[in-house]
């Protein structure tokens, strides 16, 4: 997906595309742009290999969203979660997402397993937001470190109500180096005052920062996973439209997210 970008707070997402809805992970999304899944059962795998979780197809109807997420996660840290790098090197070739990415999305992912076990949240919903709004922590040519950081940081445009949300500076330049209005910043895009109450530290250094690819895919998936258990297509949309309050955020959401599971089936 690379070079496509948006913002979560007003801006404009492209256009959805359709797709066979091929599901891994707990990924719950559409066909056609109607949702149509439920999900099945988990595989019984060992602890520190990644689950994939196969779903069933079937037609059910999408509901409306309203309010926003409810509250950060409270859950106390825990060592980074381990993924096994066999299934890492598969999917990443599988997808074209990189491995560095891949395996944040897929550690989030089974952290949230442990914190949350009901939430079922899939890595492939992670990486079609990291996909959307980043390209994976590489927007504008950044690279992403093996230490998770993009380097140039990533940082949106100015949230001056110019053709976007006005958001007047929350954290006095101390995230997105503009003390005059917030900015969306690194491979997730947070907005500083989301990052306050939802920022986790997802590789276990004692920092929250949202420029770190692991940070930023947990606390991710613990915004989701606090508006709604992805446990259907409905909860799976409200959550992602909370995310980002478009429709049509949402549907290329499903659209990535579908196609990064297909491949990874395949792969």
């Amino acid at each position: 997906m690379g070079g496509r970008w948006s913002w979560r707070e007003g801006a404009l997402a492209l256009g959805a595309v359709a797709l066979l809805a091929v599901f891994l992970g707990g990924i719950l999304t559409h066909v056609e742009a109607a949702p149509s899944v439920l999900p099945a059962s988990p595989a019984e795998r060992p602890v520190d290999a990644f689950v994939e979780v196969p779903v069933r197809q079937d037609a059910v109807a999408a509901a409306p969203v309203a309010g926003d997420a409810v509250a950060a996660s409270s859950a106390p840290l825990a060592p980074v979660a381990s993924v096994d790098p066999v299934w890492l090197a598969r999917v990443s070739a599988a997808t074209g997402i990189p491995p560095r990415a891949l395996r944040a999305y897929a550690s989030a992912q089974l952290r949230i397993v442990t914190e949350q076990p009901s939430c079922a949240i899939g890595w492939n919903t992670l990486a079609a937001i990291g996909g959307i709004e980043s390209d994976h922590g590489r927007h504008g040519g950044a690279v992403l470190g093996e230490d998770g950081n993009p380097v140039p940081a990533i940082r949106g445009p100015a949230l001056d109500g110019d053709g976007v949300a006005a958001i007047a500076d929350t954290d006095g330049g101390r995230w997105d180096g503009d003390t005059l209005w917030d900015r969306a910043v690194g491979p997730m895009q947070f907005i500083p005052d989301t990052w306050s109450r939802w920022g986790a530290d997802g590789n276990g250094d004692g920092v929250a920062d949202p420029n770190q690819i692991d940070d930023a895919a947990l606390a991710t998936a613990r915004y989701l996973c606090g508006v709604s258990a992805m446990t259907d297509a409905a909860a799976w949309r409200a959550a992602v439209f909370a995310y980002n309050h478009l429709e049509a955020y949402v549907e290329d959401v499903a659209v990535v997210a579908n196609r990064y599971a297909a491949s990874a089936a395949a792969g």
